[in-house]
């Protein structure tokens, strides 16, 4: 929703989780930064600055989307863009919904939803990208590039470029965030976030995307 910004899908995002926690699901937002944390990455790159200032400021960005996506939940969400996991948490145990961005440099938003579903082991984990799934290697640099239906945990690492993090990394899933969901082993579903009616297909069991089990 962030590579560009668009609004109408925020809002359409905002109305399917008011939707699904009136039939009383949990649920745990993390929003990235996309390409406008990648440009802050460069400039702070071309600037000089060491990689983890780079992360800094692509938290930051991914924080001031979360706060933007609270401020049109309301009530509905949590007051302030949880810090830790820990405050997340705290959070969902008071009924509201979380939204929240990117924790410290070093992990990517994608480790921070890995990591607030193992911590209150969730069900399940929808990851909404910029692709219709996981394939074998990377569509855009490959015309014949196959899109997989399902994947095991064991499986996600050789799938993937990138084995270690680095500041910007633009995978569907990053390492850091791979090596957690291989050891908590919560069903993953991987979607294209475009139509938030994927997202809310993956929640309700249909098949669709990639699934990671």
């Amino acid at each position: 929703m962030a590579s560009p910004i668009n609004t109408e899908l925020i809002s359409k995002y905002v109305d399917l989780l008011r939707n699904l926690k009136t039939q009383e699901y949990e649920l745990a937002v993390v929003v990235g930064g996309g390409a406008l944390a990648r440009d802050f990455i460069k400039i702070a790159r071309d600037l000089g600055l060491e990689e983890k200032a780079q992360d800094e400021l692509a938290i930051s960005v991914s924080r001031l989307f979360a706060q933007l996506f609270l401020k049109k939940l309301g009530d509905a969400g949590c007051k302030m863009v949880p810090s830790t996991i820990e405050d997340a948490s705290e959070c969902l145990a008071k009924g509201k919904i979380v939204v929240m961005g990117g924790l410290k440099p070093g992990i990517t938003t994608d480790t921070v939803a890995a990591l607030i579903a193992e911590h209150v082991k969730a069900d399940l984990l929808v990851k909404a990208t910029d692709q219709n799934g996981v394939y074998d290697k990377d569509p855009r640099k490959h015309p014949d590039a196959v899109k997989l239906d399902h994947l095991r945990f064991d499986d996600l690492s050789r799938v993937f470029d990138e084995s270690k993090h680095k500041a910007g990394i633009h995978q569907i899933i990053d390492p850091e965030a791979a090596k957690i969901l291989r050891r908590c082993r919560i069903k993953v579903v991987v979607v294209s976030g475009f139509a938030p009616k994927n997202v809310l297909g993956a929640v309700k069991g249909k098949s669709l995307g990639t699934l990671i089990s």
